[in-house]
C-alpha cells in the first residue's frame, strides 16, 4: 500500500499552476504535513489525494487503498449525541454489536485523552474536544488513506497545542496519513513535511517533532 506522485501539476482554469513537477512517496506511517501560504495549493493536494479532483499533469498512484476518511477543518456532529456515540458509529455502521463498538471506542478516545468526556453530549464540547473526537472517530472506522484539513484552524491557542499534539497518534494506526495546516505547531507534530513552495519532502527526526499527547520529552 502506498500513494506515488510522479511529475504532478495542477491549474485551475485560466489561473497559474499551484504547483509543478511534485514527485513524493508515501507509505503507512507516514504521517505528511503539507505546508505553504494560503493559495500554496494544501487542499486541492488534498482533493487529488482523495481521487475528488484529476491532475492536469504528472500521475498520482493510489496503490492498494480501499478505505479513505477526510476530517475537515469544521467539525461537525450531532448535538444530541455524546462523544461515545460518535466514535463508535463507524463500527455500528459496519454491523458491530453496540457493546463491542463502544470497548473499541473507549480505546480511542482514551488515545485522544477524551474518556473524561465519553458520555457527554457533543453540543457541550469544547472546539478542541470535537475535532479530537473527530480524529479518533476516523481513526476507528480503520482508513487507509486518512486526510486532515486545517484541524486548528477554528481553535483558541491551548485547544490547538493539545489538538497538535493528537496529529502524532495518527502515525500509529498503520494508515497514510496527510495533514494540510498554517500552524507549526501541527507540521512539528509530523513525521515528513512536504512543502508545496520548495516542493521539498521532508523527514522529521523523532527528537524535533512535538511530544505525544499526554507525554513529555
Amino acid at each position: 500500500m502506498r500513494i506515488v506522485a510522479q511529475g504532478l501539476t495542477h491549474a485551475f482554469a485560466q489561473r497559474e499552476p499551484l504547483f509543478t513537477d511534485l514527485s513524493f512517496t508515501a507509505v503507512p506511517g507516514d504521517v505528511i504535513g503539507l505546508v505553504g501560504p494560503s493559495g500554496a495549493g494544501k487542499s486541492t493536494l488534498l482533493s487529488l489525494l482523495a481521487g475528488w479532483l484529476e491532475p492536469t499533469g504528472g500521475t498520482l498512484t493510489r496503490q492498494g487503498i480501499d478505505r479513505l476518511t477526510l476530517v475537515t477543518q469544521n467539525p461537525h456532529g450531532v448535538a444530541g449525541r455524546t462523544a461515545l456515540d460518535h466514535v463508535a458509529y463507524p463500527k455500528i455502521s459496519q454491523g458491530a454489536r453496540r457493546k463491542v463498538a463502544n470497548e473499541q471506542a473507549m480505546q480511542f478516545l482514551e488515545k485522544f485523552q477524551l474518556t473524561s468526556v465519553a458520555h457527554t453530549l457533543y453540543g457541550r464540547l469544547s472546539g478542541g474536544e470535537r475535532q479530537r473526537m473527530l480524529l479518533a472517530r476516523a481513526l476507528m472506522g480503520d482508513p487507509q488513506l486518512l486526510l486532515v484539513d486545517e484541524p486548528t484552524a477554528q481553535l483558541d491557542a491551548h485547544s490547538g497545542d493539545v489538538v497538535s499534539k493528537s496529529i502524532a497518534r495518527l502515525g500509529a494506526q498503520s494508515a497514510i496519513v496527510f495533514v494540510a495546516t498554517h500552524d507549526q505547531r501541527v507540521s512539528n507534530s509530523c513525521t515528513k513535511v512536504l512543502d508545496l513552495l520548495t516542493l521539498e519532502l521532508i523527514d522529521q527526526p523523532v527528537a524535533h517533532r512535538l511530544p505525544l499527547l499526554g507525554e513529555t520529552h
